[in-house]
């Protein structure tokens, strides 16, 4: 059990395949065909059933979330469904419950496990394939995220939290604190020398502009934290958020840099941001004068990815990321100094 963690991805998915299959129990389910969805940082498997019945079972990994965490996700994704925005429906386990702690001899740890109905449909796009190459289409497809934000958001922030609802914060110290959530992105050793040193001084001045900036109501709430074309389901008609991993607790305009974050760079990027805007003001209220300091949390969002494949180096999917993350987060991080 010990060399686990050295296995191949597909021989760790063999092993997940295998708690899976015990998991399905709790919710009733004897046998199934199991088949891998996806293996990155938790293990999805699309499960199907003798009667014709199809689901998303989802094991998440160790120690990422606890159980109240956990719970306060999947509380928050049923209250987004009641306000009429798609996202997977939860289905509870036999015994009642949004998910399972099930231990397995074919993996280490106890691992938390939900089920979900099956989506049909598409993403969106994908970081590895980028947007639809049509003009009008990456159009329609940013306007759509943007609806989507803006929905969210307006959901947050006039629901009331629950009793014992805990999440983490995508705020000042989450982000650029002593322990940021996805670790000290300073410390990642593919920077070079000139590299760690401005992302150092980057660090300490967006620190001091995250805290600067405040909280305001109407523009810190819970967050999907991951909105992106990947993340968001397209079947006819029918447009649905998936993916809650990550959210958290954090400003709007965070969401809208991650929204964003990886056209940056390209030639179609002016193209995305103003049909997202649209997007997003048909819904809720952005002003230009909030809208300007979406470069701080574009270097802010930067810094989460460097922590992201500093505490999964050796992982497959950090070495082919990892050059162009540094790259980007490096040149916004430039670019943002040279305005002080």
């Amino acid at each position: 059990m010990h060399d686990f963690y050295n296995l191949t991805p597909e021989e760790q998915a063999g092993r997940f395949q295998r708690l899976a299959g015990e998991a399905l129990r709790h919710w009733g389910i004897e046998a199934a065909d199991l088949s891998v969805i996806k293996m990155r940082e938790n293990a999805v498997f699309r499960v199907d059933t003798p009667r014709g019945d199809r689901f998303a079972l989802r094991i998440h990994r160790h120690n990422y979330h606890s159980d109240a965490s956990l719970r306060s996700e999947l509380q928050w994704m049923k209250a987004l469904e009641g306000d009429g925005i798609d996202v997977p429906v939860v289905v509870p386990s036999a015994s009642g419950s949004l998910f399972e702690v099930v231990q397995s001899d074919a993996v280490p740890e106890p691992r938390q496990v939900d089920l979900f109905e099956w989506i049909e449909g598409e993403q969106l796009g994908s970081v590895e394939q980028g947007p639809a190459a049509d003009a009008e289409a990456l159009r329609r497809n940013f306007r759509t995220i943007g609806e989507l934000c803006a929905r969210v958001h307006n959901q947050s922030v006039a629901w009331r939290l629950p009793e014992g609802f805990q999440r983490h914060a995508w705020d000042a110290e989450g982000i650029t604190g002593k322990q940021p959530l996805w670790g000290p992105f300073w410390e990642l050793e593919i920077l070079t020398k000139a590299q760690h040193d401005l992302i150092r001084r980057a660090r300490a001045r967006v620190h001091e502009e995250l805290l600067a900036f405040g909280q305001p109501p109407g523009a810190y709430s819970l967050i999907h934290a991951d909105l992106t074309p990947e993340n968001i389901m397209v079947h006819k008609d029918r447009v649905r958020l998936i993916d809650f991993d990550d959210a958290g607790f954090g400003w709007h305009l965070f969401e809208i840099a991650t929204a964003l974050y990886f056209h940056r760079q390209e030639d179609y990027f002016e193209t995305a941001r103003d049909a997202l805007v649209e997007g997003y003001r048909m819904h809720r209220n952005l002003p230009e004068a909030m809208l300007d300091r979406l470069p701080l949390f574009f270097v802010a969002r930067g810094f989460t990815y460097l922590g992201w494949i500093h505490t999964r180096r050796g992982t497959q999917t950090a070495r082919e990321l990892g050059p162009m993350l540094v790259e980007t987060a490096c040149s916004l991080a430039a670019e943002y100094l040279t305005g002080f």
